[in-house]
């Protein structure tokens, strides 16, 4: 199985200088517990960033984010894999580097996210 048959295509995206607490009301509106961060330039690397990277900004500004932006906190570049290698190889860079959540691309262009909730229930289909 490839990446490109577990992973998620729909994918939310936010740009580097918005606002952490645009970030927060995007994450809370669609349930998400990350986001993607769009590049700059077509020749620039993805971002995430996550709703912990977050809480630790809030924790560390004693709950006052309104002057930190993105770009202060997410994690740049991005861990990225191919959307045609297989899941296996995907799973390993994950599992090795201790990540939750990769994105996915192809010619530096975005095709989705894989989680480790992804590839759990992908496991989970294999069982009867």
């Amino acid at each position: 199985m490839i990446v490109e048959n577990v992973m998620k295509k729909s994918v939310t995206t936010i740009k580097p200088y918005a606002t952490l607490k645009e970030a927060l009301l995007l994450m809370k509106e669609k349930k998400l517990k990350s986001l993607i961060v769009d590049k700059s330039l077509p020749s620039d690397a993805y971002g995430i960033i996550t709703n912990t990277q977050i809480l630790k900004a809030i924790l560390a500004e004693d709950g006052d984010i309104e002057l930190l932006n993105v770009y202060d906190v997410y994690n740049k570049p991005a861990f990225s894999v191919s959307a045609k290698i297989d899941v296996k190889y995907a799973a390993k860079i994950m599992i090795d580097h201790n990540i939750k959540r990769v994105v996915v691309t192809d010619n530096n262009e975005l095709k989705g996210v894989l989680s480790i909730t992804d590839l759990t229930d992908y496991l989970m289909s294999l069982v009867d």
